[in-house]
């Protein structure tokens, strides 16, 4: 073999190749575009990841100093942009890319459309709070405007069932990212109101890149949240992440499940805070039937309330008294009556025809009447004679009328 006269350790070897990618001004200052994998934060903070395309992979490391500056949440697939320097290191002899910043892929103009958006929409008052509208504590039915394939509507629908089971949820199922996205996902908001089933919206997807979350800074997406008449929850990307719908929307929420967790309560919590007001109701009233039993016992027992228990039990005294005299006075007069009814009876008795002809008098009837006269009668007149055991058919013969005594009375008349 050709000796050129150099012999390096190894360690000389990483040092020189080192030195040269130092010195390259290329590489000092460098921008390279890929897709996060592998990525891991470290208990120091330190960012250890690899930038990957479709043909290689090159490994980064970002520090502590710098990751304070990320205004997002790295994760693998996402397509940044990072900026740093190529170094080797010595001890593995493997080059790395050592990351001063990083932004996602795009996000310079996206981020500057982003926030002319915010601008004109504020505003025209898209945010502000007295626009906003209260979230249902326990709503019948809520509505869900997302992908139907994507994980976000199963940790809705997950949630909601384990918070609430039985809960309504009615789903809009959209497109939530690419072209035209954000014309379904406003035309799927003015449906819902439009057919008024859901008692809240909640709006929304997963986590993804700038451009994958765009359609919720749309400006038809913002004016169909504004004008709708049900109340709703935004609920786009990750904790960090943050759009136009966000400020526009009654709620933000920092994820889809965070959003389920919202606008929708604890069945079991609920049923216990009435089960804790049942019982506090009850306690209320056996506090306030008490206090008004203990109240009516110290009226009973005052001075005052005797007196007039005493009053009544006199009173009481004098109309049993009345009523004893009475009913004495009503038999009394009841007897008298009963022997009046017997005297009378008694006389009437005596003076029947009967009792009169059983003393032996008889009756005359002539011509179909009782004659009571002498002068009633004519001679030759056929009559009969009623006696106490028998009749007996007469004949007049004659007839002798008495000279009648004068009365005081004919003789004053």
């Amino acid at each position: 073999m050709l000796d050129n006269g150099y012999k390096l350790t190894v360690t000389q070897l990483n040092e020189y190749v080192n030195g040269m990618l130092k010195r390259d001004l290329l590489l000092n200052n460098v921008c390279v575009c890929g897709e996060l994998s592998g990525f891991k934060r470290h208990s120091s903070g330190h960012l250890y990841f690899s930038l990957k395309d479709e043909g290689a992979l090159v490994r980064c490391v970002m520090f502590r100093q710098n990751a304070y500056n990320l205004e997002f949440s790295p994760e693998d697939g996402q397509s940044v942009r990072v900026y740093g320097s190529v170094s080797l290191y010595v001890k593995d002899g493997q080059y790395q890319l050592y990351v001063t910043a990083m932004e996602r892929e795009g996000e310079g103009e996206l981020f500057r459309r982003f926030m002319l958006m915010k601008t004109r929409l504020e505003a025209r008052g898209y945010f502000d709070e007295s626009h906003k509208k209260p979230i249902p504590k326990l709503p019948k039915c809520v509505g869900v405007v997302t992908s139907p394939t994507g994980a976000a509507v199963q940790d809705i629908i997950n949630i909601t069932r384990r918070r609430f089971d039985g809960m309504n949820i009615l789903l809009y199922p959209v497109r939530v990212q690419g072209e035209g996205a954000a014309a379904e996902i406003a035309h799927a908001i003015d449906e819902m109101n439009r057919i008024q089933k859901a008692d809240v919206l909640i709006v929304g997807r997963g986590g993804g890149s700038m451009e994958d979350l765009w359609p919720f800074n749309e400006e038809i997406v913002a004016k169909a949240i504004y004008n709708s008449n049900i109340p709703v929850i935004s609920a786009v990307g990750h904790e960090t992440d943050f759009s136009i719908a966000d400020f526009t929307a009654d709620m933000r929420a920092p994820t889809p499940s965070a959003a389920a967790e919202l606008c929708v309560p604890e069945r079991a919590r609920l049923e216990g805070d009435v089960r804790m007001a049942l019982e506090r109701l009850r306690s209320a009233a056996m506090g306030h039937v008490g206090r008004i039993k203990a109240e009516l016992s110290d009226i009973g027992e005052s001075a005052a309330f005797q007196r007039a228990h005493h009053r009544i039990a006199l009173l009481r005294s004098e109309v049993a008294a009345e009523q004893s005299a009475m009913a004495n006075d009503v038999r009394a007069e009841t007897a008298n009556a009963a022997h009046s009814i017997e005297s009378l009876t008694a006389r009437l008795e005596a003076l029947s025809p009967g009792k009169v002809l059983e003393r032996g008098y008889g009756m005359v009837q002539a011509e179909g009447r009782y004659v009571g006269s002498a002068a009633e009668l004519k001679e030759g007149l056929a009559a009969r004679l009623i006696m106490r055991d028998g009749t007996a058919d007469i004949t007049v013969d004659s007839i002798n009328i008495k000279q009648a005594r004068e009365t005081p009375w004919q003789r004053r008349k």
